[in-house]
């Protein structure tokens, strides 16, 4: 069985065991929420052994999806994989329980080069999960012309072939990069330009998606597909014909964190939880398995060299320089909501 087949399977099992589907154990349940495909099944599994406890996993597919269910009053939830901009929101409306670090000891091991990337330097209300950046897949076999750019999405001849992502700051951030803007700018002709350039590309794509896109470059279905690094090297280990690209204009970067939501039950558990991910061996084989960076430097020595060596991974210092995290912006986030209300109601 591939390991996508098993990602998605296993995340079937556990979202349907959230729901009450599933055997019944003796033992405390710790409740996750988290993006798919973005855990080690087997070391959840080792987790549960180690613990005498039972996981539970539902996911979610953009950080607005989780934030507008934990608001509308959701409840449950032991830990939550949100970004860090997203952290920033959910921590200044009270959404979140302080961390204590006194129950995290691995916390030593972070990487304090990714501090910077994070809005939570100090681990107060969240701790770092895994690096990522949002850039470019393609078919090597059927775009031989293709270039490291956001400009591809103008390619006419690609018209119905190609995907961006349905995420708000990521496409209107893909825009912005590719006109030499911030993808934090709060100005509104920028933003305005970035809407017409998005608008522009709406034209050539095939649909905004999150999650299919990935079985849509596997197969051939789409050609070009805007999309989260870890998840088209994860495809790549199954199918050499797919590859991924940085845009020379610049990427946006995310840490996704670990953050425990007011209400949460096993406290204690998700804290064990986080401290066991931050194990360096742990650390380093669910990076192995996700192909996404944890931050945790003495994880790395671990690390195989295909990973250690990858520039989709550990991104090249001329990418990073071109680079930003993408930052709560307060009530400035509206006008990027009233920007992607108009980019979705455009023909």
């Amino acid at each position: 069985m591939n390991r996508l087949l098993k990602c998605l399977l296993w995340s079937g099992v556990m979202a349907w065991a959230i729901a009450g589907g599933g055997c019944r154990r003796a033992g405390p349940v710790l409740r996750l929420y988290n993006w798919a495909d973005y855990i080690k099944p087997e070391l959840v599994q080792r987790f549960e052994r180690e613990q005498g406890c039972r996981v539970m996993l539902d996911t979610f597919d953009s950080n607005e999806a989780l934030y507008a269910k934990l608001k509308a009053g959701a409840t449950g939830y032991d830990l939550i994989f949100p970004s860090s901009y997203m952290v920033a929101v959910m921590r200044h409306q009270g959404m979140l329980q302080p961390i204590r670090r006194e129950l995290i000891p691995n916390l030593s091991h972070l990487d304090p080069a990714y501090a910077r990337y994070t809005a939570d330097e100090r681990c107060e209300y969240s701790v770092p999960y895994m690096m990522s950046n949002s850039g470019l897949a393609y078919r090597r076999n059927r775009v031989p012309d293709f270039k490291p750019t956001w400009a591809m999405f103008d390619r006419q001849d690609l018209a119905g072939r190609m995907t961006m992502l349905n995420d708000m700051r990521e496409t209107i951030g893909a825009a912005l990069k590719f006109l030499g803007y911030s993808l934090n700018t709060t100005n509104e002709a920028e933003l305005a330009s970035a809407r017409d350039v998005v608008i522009r590309w709406k034209k050539n794509l095939a649909k905004f998606d999150n999650e299919q896109y990935k079985n849509g470059i596997a197969s051939g279905e789409f050609l070009v597909t805007h999309g989260y690094n870890g998840d088209v090297l994860q495809v790549m280990t199954e199918n050499e014909d797919v590859a991924y690209a940085l845009p020379r204009e610049g990427v946006s970067i995310a840490c996704d964190e670990m953050a425990i939501p007011m209400g949460a039950r096993e406290v204690e558990l998700a804290h064990a939880f986080i401290n066991f991910l931050h194990d360096p061996a742990i650390a380093a084989e669910n990076a192995e398995f996700t192909c996404f960076l944890c931050p945790n430097l003495a994880s790395y020595e671990l690390l195989s060299e295909e990973i250690r060596h990858n520039p989709a991974v550990f991104l090249p210092e001329d990418i990073l320089a071109r680079s930003e995290v993408i930052r709560d912006l307060g009530a400035d986030n509206a006008k990027y909501i009233r920007v992607w209300d108009q980019i979705k109601a455009a023909e």
